[in-house]
């Protein structure tokens, strides 16, 4: 069976490529039914990636396939045990918060997080940082398509507005007057695992600029203790993704930064977030990511508690704002095909202004001379598109009282989500939480010497591909990948689909990036009682 699925999906694969070269079609429809591509551009309902060369109705878009051979050598590589634990934890990050912040609320006790890319560059974002100048810890994920621009970007900025939308009228206006006498900002976030390398440096100058503007017009609503967390996360959202608009189209000198405003705004991102402060969990969410609470009730039994709803063609509260937001005569045109305007999949997202803007300005600001073709910049008009905006990066916000049955929070990309249920998620973190458990050797009962450590560790190289992962979210990203239709770990189609050329692994899976907290329950347990 295990030998039959990694043939099946190598082999299809040579078939795409075939296909590909053949130039007859963009893909066959077995391929395209299981692209992952967000966003679909060809009004004939044929699916395209992102970077493709082919024309669809007169849009040229950009040459991506480097790597295309059909030779028989190519799709017989089998990557060892040793190798495909190697790919999978490249992107670990576990951290012990009181380790990096001294003054975090004792409610959480440590992260752990991972990415496994499947675009190139891979398009997801992660980030975790503290608020220094009020309370709290953020968690974000960030899943970006057309291109990782956006996605960068809002990895990059978003916090720092949810930090200066939190800040009392005394912080905002020490904020001021360091700007006025040009002295040292006061430090507004600790990373504690950024984003990535920014490709933003030489532009941060105008993004402050914008950022200060932002608490300039906060300081002028006279609020002394200033928003509540889900205004203030409320807030942020939109007028981040406003600034990413107006950004480009306000007269900018630079190239660099004009090239860089315009792939920012014409690329997209969901985000999910995450704004832990005590007891009290904000979660605000646009678009497909995802967050949900693993539950442990006194009997012990497990349960998920979902804080975020998907924001899609499969929710009915979504469509029912589309249908509000529009005249009755788009209702069979807003959403075809599951899709927005039936090309992008979220229904809210930063950037993609393409959704957002009229025909008249889209068509004002790629007249400045921008070389689209490089930038990689979709130039495409849907069939249908009358009364915009008809996308939104307005966040839902939910509010969660932590309580000491809450054990550990899950945010994902929708890379994840796509291949395991909330129920799978839970399971296997508290299965990792089992063996993490079974794996620490008890020393006041067991001698603490070479012999002991040496049969554990060749114990551990016996499981080659079962032994425990280090971290929960490594777990996740192994099994979203390698489960069988069944819910079965297989090795075979573990390493296969880790094998696939870059250029096809997108087309049978996602972006993946995981984020997993965990909560002291005893330190929520006191503030509960104390309360």
């Amino acid at each position: 069976m295990s030998s039959t699925v990694s043939y099946w999906i190598l082999s299809s694969a040579r078939k795409t490529i075939a296909t590909l070269q053949g130039g007859q079609r963009l893909y066959s429809r077995y391929a395209s039914n299981r692209s992952k591509s967000k966003w679909r551009l060809c009004p004939q309902g044929q699916a395209i990636l992102k970077d493709s060369a082919t024309a669809c109705g007169g849009i040229a878009l950009q040459k991506a396939y480097r790597h295309t051979s059909t030779e028989e050598e190519d799709f017989h590589l089998q990557l060892s045990p040793e190798q495909v634990n190697e790919v999978l934890r490249a992107g670990e990050s576990a951290h012990k918060i009181l380790d990096l912040v001294s003054r975090a609320p004792d409610s959480v006790l440590r992260f752990e997080s991972n990415q496994l890319a499947a675009n190139s560059p891979v398009e997801d974002r992660g980030g975790i940082a503290a608020c220094l100048q009020t309370n709290g810890l953020l968690f974000g994920i960030f899943d970006g398509h057309g291109g990782h621009a956006c996605a960068q970007a809002v990895s990059e900025r978003l916090f720092y507005y949810v930090a200066v939308s939190l800040m009392s009228q005394q912080t905002l206006e020490q904020m001021e007057e360091a700007m006025e006498s040009m002295k040292p900002l006061l430090p507004i976030l600790q990373w504690l695992k950024h984003p990535g390398d920014s490709i933003y440096k030489d532009v941060t100058s105008v993004h402050l600029d914008h950022l200060r503007v932002y608490w300039q017009e906060l300081l002028n609503l006279h609020m002394e203790m200033g928003l509540s967390t889900e205004e203030a996360l409320m807030y942020s959202f939109q007028r981040l993704d406003s600034d990413i608009s107006l950004e480009i189209q306000a007269p900018l000198e630079d190239e660099m930064t004009r090239n860089l405003s315009l792939q920012v705004a014409f690329s997209g991102a969901t985000a999910c977030l995450a704004h832990v402060d005590g007891v009290h969990l904000h979660v605000a969410n646009a678009g497909d990511c995802r967050a949900i609470l693993g539950v442990q009730e006194d009997n012990g039994m497990w349960s998920c508690l979902p804080l975020t709803q998907d924001h899609n063609a499969w929710n009915p509260a979504e469509l029912s704002r589309l249908k509000r937001e529009h005249p009755e005569s788009e209702d069979r045109t807003v959403i075809m095909e599951n899709r927005l305007l039936g090309v992008l999949m979220p229904c809210r997202a930063f950037g993609d202004v393409q959704l957002k803007w009229s025909k008249e300005l889209q068509r004002s600001v790629l007249e400045r001379g921008f070389d689209t073709e490089a930038l990689n910049i979709y130039q495409f008009t849907p069939p249908h598109y009358y009364t915009p905006p008809y996308l939104t990066a307005r966040p839902e916000v939910t509010y969660h009282r932590l309580r000491p049955q809450d054990k550990f929070l899950v945010l994902a990309s929708d890379g994840l989500w796509d291949v395991l249920g909330n129920e799978d998620v839970v399971r296997l973190v508290v299965e990792h939480l089992a063996e993490e458990g079974q794996h620490k050797p008890d020393l006041a009962q067991r001698p603490t010497n070479l012999g002991l450590m040496q049969s554990l560790l060749q114990q551990r190289k016996a499981q080659g591909l079962h032994a425990a992962d280090q971290n929960a979210a490594t777990r996740l990203i192994r099994y979203a990948i390698g489960n069988n239709e069944y819910g079965e770990m297989e090795p075979e189609r573990l390493s296969a689909m880790l094998t696939l050329p870059e250029d096809l692994a997108r087309m049978y899976r996602d972006d993946i990036t995981v984020t997993v907290v965990y909560f002291n329950s005893d330190s929520i347990g006191a503030s509960s009682k104390g309360s």
